[in-house]
């Protein structure tokens, strides 16, 4: 998968799953995904997002430590996505 469709994949898995009143293309790579300026999502969402995460990626996120800094932007998913793909390999 090229690194363009997996940002749009993951884009994608957001406005669905956490059911946002946006749509994918809308999404800039370095949004913030929670606070202010950003997407604002709160602690629920995150929850979804790791559920999210396992079932379309295979991707599992051991605690909060680790979503704190994966969870940021599509970017920092994409690329803890990539990390954890590669792992699994």
């Amino acid at each position: 998968m090229t690194e363009a469709n997996l940002r749009t994949r993951i884009k994608e898995m957001l406005v669905k799953n956490l059911m946002l009143q946006t749509t994918a293309d809308q999404i800039g790579d370095e949004l913030p995904l929670f606070g202010p300026g950003g997407l604002g999502l709160d602690s629920i969402d995150a929850l979804e997002l790791v559920v999210s995460m396992e079932k379309t990626f295979g991707v599992g996120v051991p605690n909060s430590e680790v979503a704190g800094k994966a969870l940021r932007t599509v970017n920092t998913i994409h690329d803890y996505i990539v990390e954890k793909q590669a792992a699994q390999a």
